[in-house]
Formats: structure tokens, sequence, C-alpha cells
């Protein structure tokens, strides 16, 4: 199953999501359809909090970036009731969208390191350290756990310059290639 995407504005993408156990209902379906919408919507990470479910849950494969960054090869994991420890190393600067504001992209400076601990689609217990593209993905999708979006990490001057096109998007004034939920909209949009 394909979900909408969950469109800026909407309040739950605010909000903080909750863990949840193993006994979560179809969890192994619902992954397996978080990644078929992220494929369709042509992301690299998917959080649960975008397609309307506010747990902590998120799907990564960075494949796409692998002609680029020969280091996003085969990266592709589930994350389960993530908890990022510690962020250490350099900041850098990358320019980041997110499926939730389509059509925007912005410059964003992350930490270059991580550490993280989470379950896998099997339940095992990881607790690992993560650097460069891998890092920023996880720390993006990350943040939609935490209620928080790429663009809270910008400038005041460059969100002030982009406030236009950020309310167009919730008000379903933008073009996606895939279904969205709209906050100030009664339905969903193709």
């Amino acid at each position: 199953m394909i979900f909408p995407i969950v469109a800026f504005g909407h309040p739950n993408l605010r909000k903080k999501s909750v863990e949840i156990d193993q006994n979560y209902p179809n969890l192994d379906q619902l992954i397996d359809d978080m990644y078929q919408t992220m494929y369709e919507s042509n992301g690299v990470g998917l959080a649960a909090p975008q397609i309307n479910k506010q747990i902590r849950l998120f799907v990564i494969d960075a494949n796409p970036f692998s002609d680029e960054i020969p280091e996003s090869i085969d990266f592709k994991q589930v994350f389960i009731n993530a908890k990022i420890i510690e962020e250490k190393g350099d900041k850098w600067d990358f320019n980041e969208g997110c499926l939730s504001i389509p059509g925007i992209n912005e410059d964003v400076s992350r930490s270059s390191q991580i550490q993280i601990q989470y379950y896998d689609q099997n339940w095992q217990f990881h607790d690992e350290i993560y650097d460069g593209i891998k890092a920023r993905i996880i720390q993006h999708e990350y943040d939609h756990l935490e209620g928080v979006l790429f663009v809270d990490h910008i400038s005041p001057l460059r969100k002030t310059m982009i406030k236009g096109k950020l309310v167009d998007i919730s008000r379903g004034k933008t073009k996606a290639e895939y279904r969205m939920i709209f906050p100030n909209l009664n339905k969903k949009r193709i």
C-alpha cells in the first residue's frame, strides 16, 4: 500500500512520536508499505509521522546517492525506537529536501557524526556510530520523530524568504508526483 505523504503545516508533523513494542499491529507490513511509499515518492528516507503515524519508526535507503556518494551504496535500514545519543564532529552543509515539503531545498548544517541506539526490523538492538551522508539522512529522519523539520535548521532570513512557499504547500498549492494530505484542505490530493 502506498500512503499519502503529510504536508508541511499538518499538526502531526510537529508532534513527538511514541515508542512501540514488538506487538505493534502489522509492523512488517507497515515497514514494507513505508519502503514502497518512499520509493514511489523518490525519497531516500521516510518517517512514520510523514504517513500520519505518530510512532518512532523510520526507513532509509540511500542508494539513490550512490553515483555521487559511494558510501551510500547498500545503506538500507529500518530504525525503530531510535535515540540519538551524541552528535559530534565538524558541522557541514548539504542541500536537503523533504517529501513533506515538496519543491523546497535548502542548505542545512548538521554534525558529521552521530551515535544512535535503535532496534531493527527483527528487534535486534544496535548501538552504532554513523558519519557523513549516513549520519545526515538519519538526523533528518530522526528529526521527524521529534516534531522537527529541516526548515527549522535554516537561518531566520532564509525561512522568511520561503515563508510564502511554505504557506502555499500547507494550502495544497504545490506540485508533487505523489499523493499528499494537506492540513488546510478536507481531502487528499494527487
